[in-house]
């Protein structure tokens, strides 16, 4: 049973997403009884996984090839199925996407791919089928009728890129770091990498050990040896408030500072970790200094950041005067049909399986 032409087809629950936020909410819904819709019969509650990209694995079927399940910052298993055993040095892009598929088989979770969603609007007061008016989400594939929608979109495919004085006129190469591949492309050019963040250092590390690298950021790092439970458990209460008054969600790494990781050390003990401030602007040749210098740049890689892929709620009108949305416990407090996880405090892959459970749970509660 899929989405027509004829009109939009009925859905207890769209999950929008299949990485690992989409998928624990799928493994809850489908562990308290409710069904795939191609395989319900008229008395099931109902759902859909829709995912836009053309094979299991997420944002992980992107990451470049030189990460390894060794350096994986933050894999936290799907819930109800362990990540099997792999080699440190196997490439996680090959790893977690596999795990990913077998997951997605072993629960029987029938997500729909390639489907991408392009917008999520009210179908208006009306009562349908004797169930409250529903939200009704376009795809390119038809339309869906849900009384509920779960949204796991992440951030991948909304890199952050900032915008500085002069950009258009650099003759080097400009990339994101969802773009990025491997060290060995950039060898024998001067590599500028802005960011901060885990991607940043450990792209600094590797890129500096085949050639020239110069680090900027906005602000200092703060280092830390480690993180206690009680500053991560506050961090996340911070995000979690500015989540709840529609503030867009900042990174936790922000909040609770950088941990010194190998990849860390190895840049130091190169020399390459070496902080400079942001320039003022980008030159034909390279960026421009606060001092007036000019740093000589062949590429700039900018590992600023993602942010979330949210454009096709645009019809709701639920984004705030702050930028983000009102959201608690992943609920949406001005459309409590809509459900946001691996948004906010939900982020991380941890925060993102606790998301969907909390999402099943309050569906559940609701819908009986």
């Amino acid at each position: 049973m899929t989405a027509t032409t004829a009109g939009p087809q009925p859905v207890d629950v769209v999950v929008i997403g299949a990485g690992q936020a989409g998928l624990s909410a799928a493994y809850h819904l489908a562990h308290r009884g409710v069904v795939p819709v191609a395989r319900a019969t008229a008395a099931d509650r109902t759902f859909v996984v829709l995912d836009g990209e053309d094979a299991a694995g997420g944002a992980w079927r992107h990451r470049w090839q030189s990460l390894r399940m060794a350096t994986v910052n933050g894999i936290f298993e799907l819930p109800g199925y362990p990540v099997p055993p792999a080699d440190p040095e196997a490439s996680s892009s090959v790893v977690l996407p596999a795990y990913f598929s077998a997951y997605e088989q072993r629960h029987r979770l029938d997500v729909h791919r390639p489907v991408r969603v392009h917008a999520v609007r009210r179908g208006g007061d009306e009562p349908i089928d004797g169930a409250a008016a529903r939200l009704i989400v376009e795809t390119d594939a038809g339309a869906w009728s849900a009384r509920y929608v779960i949204n796991a979109t992440g951030t991948w495919t909304k890199p952050y890129w900032p915008m500085y004085p002069g950009q258009e006129t650099f003759l080097g190469e400009q990339l994101h770091v969802q773009s990025y591949t491997s060290a060995e492309a950039f060898a024998g050019r001067r590599v500028v990498i802005v960011g901060s963040g885990v991607s940043a250092t450990q792209l600094l590390d590797e890129i500096s050990a085949v050639t020239d690298t110069f680090w900027v950021t906005r602000r200092e790092p703060i280092w830390e040896d480690g993180l206690s439970r009680e500053k991560v458990v506050a961090a996340l209460a911070d995000v979690e408030e500015r989540t709840r008054q529609g503030y867009p969600g900042s990174s936790i790494v922000r909040v609770t500072g950088m941990v010194r990781s190998q990849w860390v050390e190895r840049a130091a003990a190169r020399g390459a970790l070496v902080r400079h401030p942001m320039f003022t602007r980008i030159e034909p040749d390279g960026v421009r200094m606060p001092d007036g210098t000019l740093e000589p740049a062949d590429v700039i890689l900018w590992a600023t950041g993602f942010r979330p892929a949210v454009s096709h709620l645009a019809p709701l009108g639920l984004r705030t005067p702050h930028g983000g949305f009102r959201v608690a416990n992943s609920r949406s407090l001005d459309e409590p049909r809509l459900f946001l996880i691996g948004y906010g405090a939900s982020q991380s892959t941890i925060g993102a399986n606790r998301a969907g459970r909390d999402a099943a749970i309050a569906i559940m509660a609701d819908i009986g």
